[in-house]
């Protein structure tokens, strides 16, 4: 078991507590943070019996001005931390201009905003003085197949995604005469809550092939953070869709998207 720990954000449900799993049993010690303290706690202690390592819970909400911060004072004081999972994340699904009932409206994405922007963003520049103290420094940021292309009925949503992809990219350019590396993980419709609270159930991309479970799409982005990939895009179908949308007239991109992503 090693002295330092791996910081993951949105670690009480879905991608991120796998997430939290994969990293105990390889014998890291973790740091798990979400708004759900008492899934947190039940977590920490799981993997603490489990798996003898260290597991520290740290709940949060990142969706309120200065979350990042403090979450990020409280895991690093006294604490090496050489991996950060930033895995929290929020979207909506429904016009731009106008809300349904169920969609959060406009309180929800500028709270998706906050996250998946955000935080995301200040935890990396609070992180990366500190992983370049670290022997070998991570980043996994959790994008989406989303961040390639706009959304019409989630524009929000693919837009902050399309920053996390960006900003990935050239943040691990940056880093290239360090041992730290950036990788931006890009799962496509993913088995989660995630469809349930972004008042996605009845969206066509939900019921296009079998979804990744959270356990394959967290596999595949851990190990390609620890092999310092620059872009992780999970599951075959995926990677498919990737290629079509950089091989398809950009004009079309978004006509087949929104057909995509309309309920059904």
């Amino acid at each position: 078991m090693t002295e330092t720990f791996t910081l993951i954000t949105g670690a009480s449900e879905g991608i991120g507590r796998e997430f939290a799993k994969i990293a105990a049993a390889r014998g890291r010690n973790v740091i798990l943070s979400a708004r759900n303290a008492e899934r947190l706690e039940a977590l920490a202690a799981e993997l603490s019996a489990e798996h003898g390592v260290q597991a520290i819970a740290i709940p949060a909400d990142l969706a309120e001005p200065g979350g990042a911060e403090a979450l990020w004072s409280k895991a690093s004081d006294g604490r090496k931390i050489d991996f950060l999972v930033n895995n929290a994340g929020l979207g909506r699904h429904g016009p731009f201009d106008a809300e349904t009932p169920g969609d959060g409206g406009w309180e929800r994405e500028i709270a998706s905003i906050q996250v998946n922007v955000v935080a995301l963003t200040a935890l990396m520049k609070l992180a990366i003085p500190h992983l370049k103290e670290a022997e070998r420094g991570r980043v996994l940021n959790v994008a989406s197949l989303a961040g390639f292309t706009p959304g019409p009925g989630m524009a929000v949503y693919h837009a902050t995604k399309a920053y996390v992809v960006s900003l990935s990219r050239a943040v691990k350019e940056e880093l290239a005469d360090t041992d730290v590396t950036v990788t931006a993980l890009c799962p496509g419709a993913t088995e989660s809550e995630f469809f349930k609270s972004a008042n996605m159930r009845s969206a066509r991309i939900t019921q296009i092939g079998k979804p990744m479970t959270a356990r394959e799409v967290a596999e595949e982005g851990y190990d390609a953070a620890i092999r310092g990939d620059s872009v992780a895009v999970t599951g075959a179908l995926n990677i498919v869709a990737r290629w079509a949308t950089r091989l398809l007239p950009s004009a079309l991109v978004a006509p087949i998207t929104k057909k995509v992503l309309a309920k059904v």
